[in-house]
Protein backbone atom coordinates (compact mmCIF):
# COMPACT_ATOMS: atom_id res chain seq x y z
CA UNK A 1 0.00 0.00 0.00
CA UNK A 2 2.73 2.51 0.94
CA UNK A 3 4.30 1.88 -2.29
CA UNK A 4 1.33 1.97 -4.35
CA UNK A 5 1.07 5.56 -2.72
CA UNK A 6 4.48 6.95 -3.05
CA UNK A 7 4.73 5.63 -6.97
CA UNK A 8 1.04 7.73 -7.04
CA UNK A 9 2.62 10.77 -5.85
CA UNK A 10 5.57 10.42 -7.79
CA UNK A 11 4.33 10.13 -10.82
CA UNK A 12 1.48 13.12 -9.81
CA UNK A 13 4.66 15.44 -8.72
CA UNK A 14 6.17 14.45 -12.95
CA UNK A 15 3.00 15.30 -14.56
CA UNK A 16 2.07 18.16 -12.97
CA UNK A 17 4.90 19.85 -14.49
CA UNK A 18 4.51 22.17 -17.87
CA UNK A 19 5.35 20.79 -21.08
CA UNK A 20 7.02 23.51 -23.36
CA UNK A 21 8.11 23.57 -26.35
CA UNK A 22 10.96 25.22 -28.31
CA UNK A 23 11.55 26.34 -31.88
CA UNK A 24 14.29 25.85 -33.87
CA UNK A 25 16.46 28.58 -34.57
CA UNK A 26 19.91 27.02 -36.29
CA UNK A 27 18.92 24.03 -38.23
CA UNK A 28 21.54 21.59 -39.96
CA UNK A 29 20.80 23.51 -43.30
CA UNK A 30 22.83 26.74 -42.20
CA UNK A 31 24.43 26.05 -39.20
CA UNK A 32 28.37 27.23 -38.64
CA UNK A 33 28.68 24.53 -35.91
CA UNK A 34 29.79 20.97 -35.62
CA UNK A 35 27.87 18.21 -33.64
CA UNK A 36 30.24 18.98 -30.63
CA UNK A 37 28.57 22.29 -29.94
CA UNK A 38 28.59 23.29 -26.27
CA UNK A 39 29.64 25.82 -23.44
CA UNK A 40 26.62 28.56 -24.55
CA UNK A 41 27.33 31.55 -22.62
CA UNK A 42 26.08 35.16 -23.04
CA UNK A 43 27.57 38.53 -23.28
CA UNK A 44 25.97 41.99 -21.46
CA UNK A 45 24.51 42.47 -25.01
CA UNK A 46 22.48 39.21 -24.81
CA UNK A 47 24.52 37.79 -27.29
CA UNK A 48 24.65 33.86 -27.27
CA UNK A 49 27.97 32.16 -27.75
CA UNK A 50 29.20 28.39 -28.11
CA UNK A 51 32.09 26.47 -29.07
CA UNK A 52 33.18 24.00 -31.91
CA UNK A 53 32.20 26.90 -34.51
CA UNK A 54 33.46 25.79 -37.55
CA UNK A 55 33.35 22.57 -36.97
CA UNK A 56 37.12 22.98 -34.86
CA UNK A 57 37.42 22.30 -31.41
CA UNK A 58 40.04 25.36 -31.05
CA UNK A 59 37.25 27.62 -31.97
CA UNK A 60 34.14 29.47 -30.24
CA UNK A 61 31.69 31.48 -31.84
CA UNK A 62 29.07 33.95 -31.72
CA UNK A 63 25.46 32.22 -32.42
CA UNK A 64 22.63 34.34 -32.50
CA UNK A 65 22.75 37.18 -34.54
CA UNK A 66 25.20 36.47 -37.46
CA UNK A 67 27.31 33.12 -37.04
CA UNK A 68 30.87 34.76 -36.55
CA UNK A 69 34.41 33.82 -34.71
CA UNK A 70 34.67 34.82 -31.37
CA UNK A 71 37.86 33.00 -30.33
CA UNK A 72 40.05 30.81 -31.68
CA UNK A 73 43.04 28.88 -29.11
CA UNK A 74 46.73 29.18 -30.28
CA UNK A 75 47.69 25.88 -29.35
CA UNK A 76 46.16 23.47 -32.00
CA UNK A 77 45.53 20.95 -29.28
CA UNK A 78 43.26 23.00 -27.41
CA UNK A 79 39.67 21.62 -27.14
CA UNK A 80 37.81 24.86 -25.48
CA UNK A 81 34.30 23.76 -24.02
CA UNK A 82 32.70 26.12 -21.20
CA UNK A 83 32.07 29.93 -21.87
CA UNK A 84 31.47 32.46 -18.87
CA UNK A 85 31.00 36.22 -19.55
CA UNK A 86 31.83 38.89 -16.56
CA UNK A 87 31.90 42.78 -15.70
CA UNK A 88 35.46 42.95 -13.94
CA UNK A 89 36.68 45.75 -11.26
CA UNK A 90 36.94 48.68 -13.38
CA UNK A 91 33.30 48.06 -15.31
CA UNK A 92 35.07 46.13 -18.11
CA UNK A 93 33.69 43.25 -19.68
CA UNK A 94 35.74 39.96 -20.28
CA UNK A 95 34.73 36.32 -21.22
CA UNK A 96 36.37 33.13 -19.50
CA UNK A 97 36.51 29.57 -22.03
CA UNK A 98 37.42 26.50 -20.72
CA UNK A 99 40.07 24.24 -22.14
CA UNK A 100 39.62 20.36 -21.42
CA UNK A 101 42.35 19.34 -23.01
CA UNK A 102 44.94 21.71 -21.85
CA UNK A 103 43.84 21.72 -18.06
CA UNK A 104 43.18 25.45 -18.00
CA UNK A 105 41.06 28.48 -18.79
CA UNK A 106 41.38 31.55 -20.54
CA UNK A 107 40.77 35.37 -19.75
CA UNK A 108 39.75 37.50 -22.93
CA UNK A 109 39.75 41.00 -22.30
CA UNK A 110 40.01 44.11 -24.29
CA UNK A 111 36.70 43.97 -25.97
CA UNK A 112 36.37 45.49 -29.52
CA UNK A 113 32.96 46.85 -29.59
CA UNK A 114 29.89 45.70 -27.70
CA UNK A 115 30.01 42.30 -29.43
CA UNK A 116 32.89 42.31 -31.09
CA UNK A 117 36.01 40.05 -30.27
CA UNK A 118 38.55 40.55 -27.31
CA UNK A 119 41.58 41.94 -28.09
CA UNK A 120 43.86 40.31 -25.35
CA UNK A 121 43.54 36.74 -24.10
CA UNK A 122 45.68 34.86 -21.33
CA UNK A 123 45.82 31.56 -19.50
CA UNK A 124 44.06 32.82 -16.26
CA UNK A 125 44.02 29.34 -14.33
CA UNK A 126 45.38 26.45 -14.56
CA UNK A 127 46.59 23.31 -12.73
CA UNK A 128 47.75 19.21 -14.03
CA UNK A 129 45.48 18.41 -11.46
CA UNK A 130 41.83 19.36 -13.11
CA UNK A 131 40.74 16.66 -15.33
CA UNK A 132 39.28 18.85 -17.86
CA UNK A 133 37.98 21.39 -16.86
CA UNK A 134 34.76 20.95 -18.99
CA UNK A 135 32.07 23.55 -17.83
CA UNK A 136 32.44 26.45 -15.83
CA UNK A 137 30.04 28.63 -13.54
CA UNK A 138 30.35 32.26 -11.59
CA UNK A 139 30.10 34.19 -9.07
CA UNK A 140 30.47 38.15 -10.03
CA UNK A 141 30.48 39.21 -6.37
CA UNK A 142 34.33 37.64 -5.71
CA UNK A 143 35.20 37.36 -9.57
CA UNK A 144 35.67 34.08 -8.73
CA UNK A 145 34.86 30.89 -11.05
CA UNK A 146 34.45 27.31 -10.24
CA UNK A 147 35.20 24.34 -12.11
CA UNK A 148 33.89 20.62 -13.27
CA UNK A 149 35.29 17.93 -15.23
CA UNK A 150 35.25 14.32 -16.03
CA UNK A 151 37.51 11.37 -16.71
CA UNK A 152 34.87 8.64 -18.60
CA UNK A 153 35.50 5.15 -17.54
CA UNK A 154 33.32 2.03 -18.04
CA UNK A 155 32.90 1.80 -14.04
CA UNK A 156 33.44 4.93 -12.62
CA UNK A 157 34.53 5.75 -9.19
CA UNK A 158 35.10 8.82 -7.08
CA UNK A 159 38.13 10.50 -8.82
CA UNK A 160 36.60 10.18 -11.77
CA UNK A 161 35.15 13.50 -11.46
CA UNK A 162 36.19 17.18 -10.01
CA UNK A 163 35.39 20.44 -8.86
CA UNK A 164 37.44 22.99 -8.50
CA UNK A 165 37.36 27.31 -7.94
CA UNK A 166 39.94 30.10 -9.44
CA UNK A 167 39.80 32.86 -6.98
CA UNK A 168 39.99 36.28 -9.18
CA UNK A 169 43.73 35.97 -9.07
CA UNK A 170 43.60 32.67 -10.80
CA UNK A 171 45.00 30.97 -8.18
CA UNK A 172 43.08 27.17 -8.64
CA UNK A 173 42.23 24.85 -6.01
CA UNK A 174 40.58 21.54 -5.63
CA UNK A 175 37.22 21.58 -3.46
CA UNK A 176 36.32 17.80 -3.75
CA UNK A 177 36.56 14.53 -5.80
CA UNK A 178 33.49 12.75 -7.26
CA UNK A 179 31.86 10.67 -9.80
CA UNK A 180 31.47 11.82 -13.22
CA UNK A 181 30.88 15.50 -12.81
CA UNK A 182 29.49 18.02 -15.70
CA UNK A 183 27.15 20.64 -15.31
CA UNK A 184 27.91 23.32 -12.77
CA UNK A 185 26.14 26.21 -11.99
CA UNK A 186 25.69 28.99 -8.73
CA UNK A 187 22.72 30.64 -7.77
CA UNK A 188 21.60 34.04 -8.35
CA UNK A 189 22.46 34.99 -4.91
CA UNK A 190 25.43 32.58 -4.41
CA UNK A 191 24.72 30.75 -1.47
CA UNK A 192 24.73 27.72 -3.57
CA UNK A 193 26.46 25.56 -5.94
CA UNK A 194 24.78 23.30 -8.29
CA UNK A 195 26.97 20.17 -9.78
CA UNK A 196 25.90 17.19 -11.67
CA UNK A 197 27.18 14.05 -10.82
CA UNK A 198 27.00 10.42 -13.04
CA UNK A 199 27.97 6.77 -12.51
CA UNK A 200 28.82 3.97 -14.66
CA UNK A 201 28.95 0.46 -14.13
CA UNK A 202 29.64 -2.43 -17.25
CA UNK A 203 29.93 0.24 -19.55
CA UNK A 204 25.91 1.20 -18.84
CA UNK A 205 25.11 4.76 -17.37
CA UNK A 206 23.60 3.87 -13.79
CA UNK A 207 23.13 7.22 -11.92
CA UNK A 208 22.60 10.78 -12.80
CA UNK A 209 22.06 13.27 -9.91
CA UNK A 210 22.49 16.86 -9.25
CA UNK A 211 24.46 18.34 -5.59
CA UNK A 212 23.75 20.88 -4.35
CA UNK A 213 26.34 22.62 -1.51
CA UNK A 214 26.12 25.59 0.55
CA UNK A 215 28.74 28.01 -0.97
CA UNK A 216 31.10 30.84 0.43
CA UNK A 217 31.72 32.68 -2.56
CA UNK A 218 34.58 35.14 -1.21
CA UNK A 219 36.50 31.75 -0.29
CA UNK A 220 34.71 29.56 -2.82
CA UNK A 221 34.52 26.88 0.31
CA UNK A 222 31.27 24.90 -0.43
CA UNK A 223 30.15 22.98 2.37
CA UNK A 224 26.71 20.68 3.34
CA UNK A 225 26.29 18.30 0.25
CA UNK A 226 22.94 17.04 -0.51
CA UNK A 227 21.01 15.40 -3.56
CA UNK A 228 19.17 17.97 -4.90
CA UNK A 229 17.33 16.00 -8.08
CA UNK A 230 18.23 12.32 -8.10
CA UNK A 231 16.57 11.44 -11.61
CA UNK A 232 16.20 7.96 -11.41
CA UNK A 233 13.96 8.15 -8.67
CA UNK A 234 12.64 11.58 -10.02
CA UNK A 235 11.48 10.19 -13.56
CA UNK A 236 13.42 6.91 -14.08
CA UNK A 237 15.50 8.66 -16.27
CA UNK A 238 18.83 7.80 -14.43
CA UNK A 239 20.78 6.41 -17.31
CA UNK A 240 20.27 9.89 -19.26
CA UNK A 241 23.30 12.24 -18.42
CA UNK A 242 23.24 15.31 -17.37
CA UNK A 243 24.95 17.99 -19.40
CA UNK A 244 24.95 21.78 -19.12
CA UNK A 245 22.96 23.75 -15.98
CA UNK A 246 21.95 27.45 -16.13
CA UNK A 247 19.66 29.42 -13.40
CA UNK A 248 17.65 32.00 -13.91
CA UNK A 249 17.53 35.36 -11.90
CA UNK A 250 14.39 33.96 -9.77
CA UNK A 251 16.54 30.63 -9.01
CA UNK A 252 15.13 28.39 -10.48
CA UNK A 253 17.90 25.73 -12.53
CA UNK A 254 17.73 24.39 -16.21
CA UNK A 255 18.79 21.18 -16.29
CA UNK A 256 19.85 19.16 -19.86
CA UNK A 257 18.80 16.03 -20.54
CA UNK A 258 21.32 14.56 -22.78
CA UNK A 259 19.65 12.04 -24.92
CA UNK A 260 16.46 12.55 -24.25
CA UNK A 261 16.03 15.95 -26.22
CA UNK A 262 14.54 18.10 -23.03
CA UNK A 263 15.71 20.26 -20.55
CA UNK A 264 14.18 19.83 -16.86
CA UNK A 265 13.38 22.92 -14.88
CA UNK A 266 13.38 22.95 -11.09
CA UNK A 267 12.30 25.63 -8.14
CA UNK A 268 14.77 26.52 -5.92
CA UNK A 269 13.22 24.00 -3.28
CA UNK A 270 14.09 21.02 -6.06
CA UNK A 271 10.41 20.64 -7.40
CA UNK A 272 10.13 19.90 -10.79
CA UNK A 273 8.29 22.79 -12.55
CA UNK A 274 8.64 22.15 -16.46
CA UNK A 275 10.19 19.65 -18.99
CA UNK A 276 11.34 21.85 -22.56
CA UNK A 277 10.94 19.42 -25.22
CA UNK A 278 13.92 20.61 -28.05
CA UNK A 279 12.49 19.41 -31.63
CA UNK A 280 15.78 19.68 -33.35
CA UNK A 281 18.02 18.37 -30.76
CA UNK A 282 18.09 14.88 -29.06
CA UNK A 283 21.91 15.13 -27.29
CA UNK A 284 21.05 18.88 -25.17
CA UNK A 285 24.30 19.66 -24.73
CA UNK A 286 24.46 23.00 -22.65
CA UNK A 287 21.97 26.25 -22.80
CA UNK A 288 21.77 30.01 -21.68
CA UNK A 289 19.45 33.10 -21.79
CA UNK A 290 19.74 35.75 -24.04
CA UNK A 291 17.98 37.93 -26.44
CA UNK A 292 17.90 41.74 -26.14
CA UNK A 293 15.59 41.42 -22.93
CA UNK A 294 17.99 38.32 -21.52
CA UNK A 295 14.79 36.31 -21.33
CA UNK A 296 14.84 33.97 -23.96
CA UNK A 297 16.27 30.42 -23.58
CA UNK A 298 18.96 28.95 -26.21
CA UNK A 299 19.67 25.72 -26.07
CA UNK A 300 22.56 23.86 -28.04
CA UNK A 301 23.60 20.15 -29.06
CA UNK A 302 23.76 17.41 -31.76
CA UNK A 303 21.26 18.17 -34.97
CA UNK A 304 18.57 15.45 -34.91
CA UNK A 305 18.55 15.30 -38.48
CA UNK A 306 22.13 15.60 -38.80
CA UNK A 307 24.75 14.16 -36.53
CA UNK A 308 27.72 15.43 -37.78
CA UNK A 309 26.05 18.78 -37.14
CA UNK A 310 25.14 21.56 -34.40
CA UNK A 311 21.62 22.89 -33.57
CA UNK A 312 19.95 25.60 -31.27
CA UNK A 313 16.55 25.43 -30.15
CA UNK A 314 15.16 28.75 -28.63
CA UNK A 315 12.23 29.31 -26.00
CA UNK A 316 11.55 32.96 -26.06
CA UNK A 317 10.40 35.18 -23.28
CA UNK A 318 11.04 32.26 -20.47
CA UNK A 319 12.15 34.00 -17.75
CA UNK A 320 15.09 36.62 -16.89
CA UNK A 321 18.27 34.58 -17.20
CA UNK A 322 20.33 34.73 -13.87
CA UNK A 323 24.03 35.80 -16.52
CA UNK A 324 21.84 38.68 -17.80
CA UNK A 325 20.44 39.93 -14.81
CA UNK A 326 24.06 39.87 -13.60
CA UNK A 327 26.03 41.73 -16.73
CA UNK A 328 23.14 43.99 -16.92
CA UNK A 329 23.22 45.30 -13.12
CA UNK A 330 27.21 45.22 -13.36
CA UNK A 331 27.04 47.35 -16.25
CA UNK A 332 25.00 49.98 -13.96
CA UNK A 333 21.64 49.60 -16.00
CA UNK A 334 18.43 48.21 -14.70
CA UNK A 335 17.39 44.59 -15.45
CA UNK A 336 14.32 44.06 -17.53
CA UNK A 337 11.00 43.27 -16.19
CA UNK A 338 9.91 39.51 -15.83
CA UNK A 339 7.36 37.91 -17.81
CA UNK A 340 4.40 37.68 -16.41
CA UNK A 341 3.71 33.75 -15.85
CA UNK A 342 1.93 32.41 -18.93
CA UNK A 343 2.67 35.12 -21.16
CA UNK A 344 6.11 33.46 -22.84
CA UNK A 345 6.08 33.85 -26.57
CA UNK A 346 7.52 31.86 -29.05
CA UNK A 347 7.76 28.05 -28.51
CA UNK A 348 5.35 27.63 -24.94
CA UNK A 349 2.52 25.27 -24.72
CA UNK A 350 1.47 24.35 -21.35
CA UNK A 351 0.06 21.21 -20.96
Amino acid sequence: MKVTLALALLGASVFAADELTATPLISSSNTKFGSAIEGAGVDKAGVIYATNFGDELTQAGQVTGSQSLLYQAANTTAYVNGIRFNIDSSGAEEAYIADAALHRVYRLTDRQGADGAFGSNSVFCQDEGILQPNDLAIAPSAGRIFLSGMNYTSDSVVGNGDLWTCDNTGAARRLGQFHRTNGIEVSPDEKTLYLSESENKGGAVVANRILAFDLDAASGDVTNQRVFVDFGTLDDTAATDIDGMRTDAAGKLYVTRNGLGKVAVFAPSGDLTAYITTPSIDFVASLDFGGQDGTDLHMVGRCKDNDTKGCVDVVKGLALGRASSDLRKSKGGETPALPLPGCGKTGRARK
